[in-house]
């Protein structure tokens, strides 16, 4: 089978609300890798595939055995893997690229794919306001917090963090709707039109699955979420589809642009 397609997805929230009650989200997004591997060129994994992930130098977090075992086994084949930090998987270090041949992003790429420019990213804290996050993604992402962090112990750390993560709006709020011009990254987007012209803007981090176009041939992709949505995006070399995965290993289309 030629490999010749893209696939986006984000926002799989592995562990939440903890390992052993989102086993069946971590299988059925198996089951999706599973289905796209035959025919994948690239897999871009846009951010917040956990819900809450740090990385000892020597300790692995537990759980996420079949995840991990299957995005090593597409790596091994030679499909490029990439990941891409998201404000709840942030503190991702070097594990993924020596152990699983996983390409790791801290900021947004530029790609081009079939004549066809894709800015790709998690989508959180770019352009202007929202600076409260900002400040707390900064004290987040310091070395000096990562240092005090892995001071201590797994057992305790690693439930603290599952613990705040689990507090993250999105996980309660199943309703949201994407809001268009008045979103924060809708701006961000056709502010950075206004200097170079990109044909897609590919982002997770919102959970609403959404084709937005932003005039002049551009158009916002948001992805969505794998915990009410289960939606991904996929580039044929002619078109980007948002679709549906369901159990039974079928996709169904929902938007293309």
């Amino acid at each position: 089978m030629t490999k010749s397609k893209i696939y986006f997805a984000s926002d799989i929230h592995l562990g939440l609300p903890s390992v052993e009650k989102g086993r069946d989200r971590e299988l059925l997004f198996v089951e999706w890798l599973d289905t796209i591997k035959h025919d994948a060129k690239e897999i871009f994994l846009v951010g917040d595939i956990f819900d809450f992930w740090y990385e000892y130098k020597r300790v692995i977090p537990k759980g996420y055995t079949r995840f991990l075992g299957k995005v090593a086994e597409i790596a091994d084949s030679g499909v490029p893997v990439h990941f891409f930090t998201g404000n709840h998987d942030v503190w991702m270090f070097g594990y993924f690229e020596q152990e699983l041949g996983v390409k790791i992003h801290r900021k947004p790429i530029v790609r081009e794919f079939d004549g066809k420019s894709f800015y790709i990213g998690h989508g959180d804290g770019l352009g202007h306001g929202d600076y409260g996050y900002k400040l707390l993604k900064g004290i987040f992402t310091s070395k000096a917090l990562q240092w005090l962090f892995s001071r201590l112990h797994p057992n305790f750390a690693l439930w603290l963090g599952n613990r705040w993560s689990v507090s993250s709006r999105y996980s309660k709020d199943i309703s949201y709707q994407f809001r268009g011009e008045d979103e924060l990254i809708t701006r961000f987007a056709k502010q950075t039109l206004q200097n170079q012209h990109y044909d897609y803007f590919v982002f997770g981090h919102w959970h609403a699955p959404t084709i937005h176009p932003l005039g002049s041939g551009s158009n916002l992709v948001m992805l969505g979420d794998w915990i009410v949505n289960n939606t991904y995006s996929v580039w044929d070399g002619q078109k980007m589809n948002l679709c549906r995965f369901t159990s039974d290993s079928n996709s169904e289309p929902i938007a293309e642009a």
